[in-house]
């Protein structure tokens, strides 16, 4: 009699796990560079990724990446400010004279 656990399908097990295993390995790999890519772009540190394998951490920091004000605008906000102040010292539209400034003699009745 053979026993189902012999040395062939041991094998088998053992290929599929390694298998299941490169491609888990190949999917966290994947996240935490998409993750670190998200945070980044945003203006945080892109190891706040990491936060998001940690069980209830993740869902604080989606929350915190969905409502909060990114880094990324702050600084924006700030220069499109600074930038507002510059003009301003200047008019913003000539004013330029009403009505015709010159007649023609031709013209005159």
């Amino acid at each position: 009699m053979t026993s189902p656990y012999d040395s062939g399908s041991s094998s088998a097990i053992g290929a599929f796990l390694i298998v299941y295993l490169v491609i888990t390995l190949a999917i966290v790999i994947f996240s935490i560079i998409v993750w670190w890519k998200i945070f980044s772009k945003a203006g945080y540190s892109g190891a706040m990724g990491l936060l998001m394998f940690v069980p209830i951490a993740n869902l604080i920091v989606l929350c915190v990446l969905a409502f909060a004000e990114w880094p990324v605008l702050r600084e924006l906000n700030q220069l499109r400010q600074m930038r507002n102040q510059q003009y301003q010292q200047y008019p913003q539209n000539p004013q330029y004279p009403q009505g015709p400034q010159y007649q023609n003699p031709q013209y005159r009745g």
